[in-house]
């Protein structure tokens, strides 16, 4: 999936997200970042190097009318993290731990239990997405910081591929309360409380909000959403926003 267009801010940092359709990538687009006082330098390189990213090649797979034009389930409107992390008291952020490369993901409300690849970039300036042949399969973006530690991490995986569902196809239903837990090298599990998840269209992906550094240990999961159409690839993406509440 094409990354939008118009997703960059019309000042500062210039980053972006990525998602895959079955066309073959329209050609990168580079964006270029800039000073923002509310990014750290992570968080800044991370907006530079993601806005490359989730541009002409994508994490999705999408099966030529397997699912019809409805696509995977969409979070509602009352799951946003500015709505739904008012309806409860959230629990304190956990100290962030040294940084370690995750090995594995475990969402218990999705069922979904898998292991998780480290990507870079491509030549071309796209992430490079998990092989689509494997759809239980994560990939954590290599330039983000690792779960668990300061920072924002970025974790992205397929929504479906040729032969059905893949690892994130339930996202969308994932509701704000539910645990998401990261196993890392270093023997430690991170342990990430969902503040909200969110749909948005190519045209209005809110780059500093999904990839921006909040202060605390934070996680994010993208995949592709909306509906799906042969010429132009999914319409959007889903976003998951939890935030590190404990460790094991």
């Amino acid at each position: 999936m094409r990354h939008p267009g118009n997703a960059r801010p019309p000042h500062p940092p210039a980053p972006a997200r990525s998602q895959v359709d079955r066309r073959p990538p329209t050609g990168p687009q580079r964006v270029r970042g800039a000073r923002t006082a509310q990014l750290t330098l992570r968080g800044r390189r991370l907006l530079a190097c993601c806005a490359a990213v989730f541009i002409a090649g994508g994490l999705v797979l999408a099966a030529d009318g397997l699912f019809g034009e409805a696509g995977p389930p969409q979070p509602p409107r009352s799951q946003t993290p500015a709505l739904a992390g008012k309806k409860e008291r959230e629990p304190p952020a956990a100290p962030p731990l040294l940084p370690s490369k995750p090995v594995g993901l475990r969402i218990p409300s999705l069922r979904v239990s898998a292991p998780v690849v480290d990507v870079g970039l491509r030549g071309d300036g796209q992430i490079q997405e998990p092989p689509p042949e494997n759809p239980n399969l994560a990939a954590w973006y290599r330039a983000s910081a690792s779960p668990g530690s300061s920072g924002t991490s970025v974790l992205v995986g397929h929504v479906d591929n040729s032969h059905g569902r893949a690892i994130f196809y339930g996202l969308g239903v994932l509701r704000a309360g539910h645990s998401i837990e990261v196993r890392r090298r270093d023997g430690k599990t991170a342990v990430f409380r969902v503040y909200g998840v969110a749909a948005y269209s190519k045209r209005a992906f809110p780059v500093r909000e999904v990839y921006g550094d909040r202060g605390r240990p934070e996680l994010r999961i993208i995949t592709c959403g909306g509906t799906y159409s042969k010429s132009a690839g999914y319409s959007g993406n889903v976003v998951a926003y939890a935030y590190l509440v404990g460790t094991r």
